[in-house]
């Protein structure tokens, strides 16, 4: 059993890892003001970017769906790791050597699932490149030739041969340390008569790696005609390997996607190659499935999925390309981005349309130039006959709901005027009349677009989906307003409200969880001298995980002025203070109607008493501001 990782060491990898970088390796970030950036949330579906990070202090959260914490925060949840797993992975990246309590440590057999199983892929990875050298793998050598791919090419995207024995890799990742039961969770190995034997054998292999750019599979292609199995295998579904939710060469591509706000989605390990050699670096492909849901997650993420973003298919002209076409068609309303077909000439994928016409034509094929719903129009058409009145109206009843979908309203009326000739109906405004109302009735039964603010909250952040204990904030209330924003300040530029913060009790706070928020505060020494670590001092001082990530939300979100200076926490500071002593004003006075004139002399006496330092306290609030406090 591994000790518990030494808390010193825990601390240097937080603090040597950015979280803005390793972030980054999932999602597309942009600037969000502040020192902030945002991006689309991966952890919940959304339109409009709600995830925030803050690099100075190494927090992210999202006002959708309330996630937040730190980078291990992030790890853990994103790959689905252990604390230590995390913790670990993290170090390798920083290059911090760990120290473990309680006793010794193996990394052999103590290290997390995930981890050993991405080392061992990692370890045959480098297996089957080593191999692609050997005399055996001439056949492997002389098919990437004769596809215009050379040994820097390979080397590239590390393209690989496994051997045609039955155990070679097997008995290789023995010697590496990693158990039979390790071989065969990760779908490295099989299981044979007399134990386990490799899965890929005699086979061109390409690494299949995640967004963070680790091997979690691979694709193997078939080379000799005595080899019975399909054409591509792949990696089985693993702990690591879900092949719904992976796309190849998308460690290659996502900085380019990124940037361009771009994808070309091809159908083959060699495509990729072919696209990426000849300058079009943004492409990728999936893995022995179809384009779904899943997939157009990790593109969205990384297109900061809007208007001006563009995804090209690329599919083979045959009829099952055009099948693949508009099955993709079907999720085509998941994007906001602008979707379109790219079919070569002579239906040549792009491997073949390189080796036929160059790295020009290949980056010509990806120019974004067929919509997606006009080629899925034309196949629809097609399919009836066009000389008879019943096949007009049939065509228009599969195809309208089409040229509803489309998202730009003004593009759908331009789309509908084109169905209508393509169709051949004189009455344009017939066909017109039938698309708009079929999209009114789509909106009608929810399809509503990105979120639209929230009364509750009073403003342009989206609503959690679950809300902390006690009264709704309500940010329309301008005690909810200024207690967050003096909670903001606290958190985030704590030597602006020191010392008089500290002195604020929790009653002060109007809404139950901003009294919370303070407490933590409190617990976690003030602050007053804010030490490096106060962030996650605050944090782990939250009575609960709600509190935890109100924490996170106020430390990471934006402080609502031009100028965020001492001027601008003392009116935060007064304005808190004024209304609490208000309140306690109208109590004094309410008190003081209980008791009346015949009540006991001393007693009202004390009470006027408080009244009046109360009322001359206030009064210097409103003179002097922050000098009052």
């Amino acid at each position: 059993m591994a000790g518990r990782i030494n808390d010193d060491d825990v601390k240097a990898v937080r603090d040597a890892v950015p979280i803005d970088a390793v972030v980054s390796e999932y999602l597309q970030l942009r600037n969000a003001g502040g020192g902030n950036l945002k991006g689309l949330c991966p952890f919940h579906d959304e339109k409009s970017p709600s995830f925030q990070v803050s690099p100075s202090k190494g927090l992210f959260h999202c006002f959708g769906c309330q996630e937040g914490g730190d980078t291990i925060a992030f790890v853990m949840k994103i790959d689905h790791l252990s604390f230590s797993e995390t913790v670990e992975r993290l170090a390798a990246k920083a290059g911090i050597t760990l120290r473990y309590e309680e006793g010794g440590y193996n990394p052999g057999h103590q290290r997390g699932e995930r981890i050993r199983l991405v080392e061992a892929h990692k370890a045959a990875a480098q297996f089957y490149i080593e191999q692609l050298d050997s005399p055996e793998a001439e056949i492997g050598r002389k098919f990437l030739a004769e596809r215009g791919f050379d040994q820097a090419a390979a080397a590239h995207f590390g393209v690989g041969y496994s051997p045609a024995g039955w155990d070679h890799l097997t008995r290789y990742l023995r010697g590496k340390g990693f158990s039979d039961k390790e071989l065969t969770l990760s779908g490295l190995s099989q299981d044979g008569r007399r134990g386990p034997i490799d899965r890929f054998r005699g086979r061109l292999m390409w690494p299949i790696r995640d967004v963070g750019g680790e091997i979690v599979g691979f694709g193997a292609r078939k080379l000799r005609d005595d080899d019975n199995g399909p054409k591509y295998l792949n990696t089985p579904e693993t702990p690591i390997y879900k092949k719904s939710q992976v796309l190849y060469g998308i460690d290659l591509a996502k900085k380019d996607i990124a940037k361009v706000s771009r994808a070309v989605v091809v159908e083959g390990y060699t495509d990729v190659m072919a696209c990426h050699l000849a300058g079009v670096t943004t492409a990728i492909a999936t893995c022995g499935t179809a384009f779904g849901g899943d997939h157009i997650k990790i593109l969205r993420r990384l297109l900061m999925d809007n208007g001006s973003a563009r995804v090209i298919f690329t599919f083979d002209g045959d009829a099952a390309g055009q099948k693949a076409a508009l099955r993709a068609f079907e999720d085509d309303q998941k994007f906001a981005a602008e979707t379109y077909i790219a079919i070569a000439p002579d239906g040549m994928d792009p491997c073949d349309l390189r080796l036929a016409k160059g790295d020009e034509a290949v980056k010509e094929l990806a120019q974004p130039r067929t919509p997606l719903f006009e080629f899925a129009l034309r196949q629809i058409v097609k399919r009836y006959d066009l000389e008879t009145p019943a096949g007009r109206a049939a065509a228009l009843d599969e195809a309208a709901p089409v040229v509803a979908r489309i998202k730009n309203i003004g593009a759908q009326h331009e789309v509908a005027v084109q169905l209508a000739g393509m169709l051949g109906i004189l009455d344009t405004q017939f066909v017109v009349k039938r698309v708009a109302q079929l999209a009114r009735w789509a909106r009608d039964r929810g399809g509503k677009g990105p979120a639209q603010q929230n009364p509750q909250r009073g403003y342009d952040t989206p609503a959690p989906a679950t809300t902390p204990s006690g009264p709704a904030l309500n940010l329309r209330s301008p005690a909810h307003r200024t207690e967050r924003e003096l909670l903001k300040l606290a958190l985030q530029r704590p030597e602006l409200v020191s010392p008089a913060f500290d002195a604020y009790g929790a009653d002060e706070f109007t809404a139950p969880p901003y009294a919370a928020v303070r407490q933590c505060v409190q617990d976690a020494g003030g602050a007053t001298g804010a030490p490096s670590d106060y962030l996650a001092t605050v944090r782990e001082a939250a009575p609960n995980d709600t509190v935890r990530a109100l924490v996170t939300e106020l430390a990471v979100e934006t402080i609502f002025a031009k100028t965020v200076d001492e001027a601008y926490a003392g009116d935060q500071l007064v304005t808190v203070r004024l209304r609490a002593v208000d309140r306690r004003i109208r109590d004094v006075q309410g008190t003081l109607a209980r008791l009346g004139a015949n009540g006991d002399p001393e007693q009202l006496a004390a009470v006027q008493n408080e009244l009046w330092v109360l009322t001359q306290y206030g009064q210097s609030l409103r003179n002097n501001g922050a000098a009052a406090l």
